[in-house]
């Protein structure tokens, strides 16, 4: 019986090592967590490398694991649980290859995100999943954005970051422009917006790209100013403002609606 990888195994810490941005980075090269991570991710193409999984984690996805094409590495709890940044591990851990692409990947559809300077990895990772959820043709993460592959991002985005381009490292006046230049409206999420979001329904006719401001400071009024219309969401009670992944959220399957990407 082949023992289990602990801790100290030099596997182990090297996969341990892209815990840090600059190694992951260097390597190209990061870990994502869970049944549903490595299913996603071994439905891409050459992004996944390796799996290390406890004794407990490989009975119960026994099935996933068998039909994996890349070495499946039994290690034990505390091994794999020093590759998780989760407060409860789930007992498997892969070895995967950045999946960003170009901005011109991103540009290929007829709806965008363009996260300006968010560096939230939480809501990083959820925009990432509401943009998948409602259809949307890639994600770009402009400016000093957090990045996609920390590991609370790729937990927040359950999978969602293997499903659609996700672009990377472009100062964000550059991203908004390539995206009018492809054809897009952009349309800047901003509080003291011109336009309610209740009425925008013509500005959704074509292409539409949605930025999305800083969690504490929103957008710099050079950023807003590019855009083609800047679009406040209506505070009908007595909150302040929404968070910025909710505020995403809103504004994405307002557009969609309209478009009729979802019914309603």
């Amino acid at each position: 019986m082949v023992s289990p990888l602990a801790a100290g195994n030099a596997r182990v810490k090297e996969a341990r090592k892209l815990s840090r941005r600059s190694v992951r980075t260097e390597r190209r090269l990061f870990l994502a967590e869970g049944w549903k991570a490595v299913a996603e991710a071994a439905a891409v193409p050459g992004c996944l490398v390796e799996v290390f999984v406890t004794a407990d984690a490989r009975t119960e996805h026994a099935a996933l694991l068998d039909g994996l094409k890349v070495p499946v590495q039994l290690a034990d709890d505390r091994a794999v649980a020093s590759l998780s940044g989760a407060v409860s591990p789930q007992g498997l851990v892969a070895v995967c290859r950045f999946v960003d692409r170009p901005l011109e990947a991103a540009l290929a559809g007829s709806l965008l995100v363009i996260c300006a300077d968010v560096r939230d990895p939480g809501n990083a990772g959820t925009i990432i999943r509401t943009a998948d959820a409602v259809g949307a043709d890639g994600v770009v993460l402009a400016g000093s954005s957090v990045d996609p592959y920390n590991d609370k991002t790729v937990r927040a985005s359950v999978g969602s970051l293997f499903h659609l381009p996700l672009t990377t490292g472009v100062p964000v006046l550059e991203a908004v422009r390539a995206a009018q230049a492809a054809g897009y409206r952009v349309l800047a999420a901003d509080g003291a917006g011109e336009t309610d979001l209740f009425s925008a329904g013509e500005l959704f006719d074509g292409p539409v790209a949605w930025l999305f401001g800083n969690e504490a400071w929103g957008l710099p009024e050079e950023i807003a100013a590019a855009a083609d219309a800047r679009v406040a969401i209506p505070i009908l009670g007595r909150a302040e403002s929404l968070n910025l992944s909710t505020a995403a959220a809103v504004c994405l399957y307002a557009s969609a609606q309209v478009r009729g990407t979802v019914e309603g």
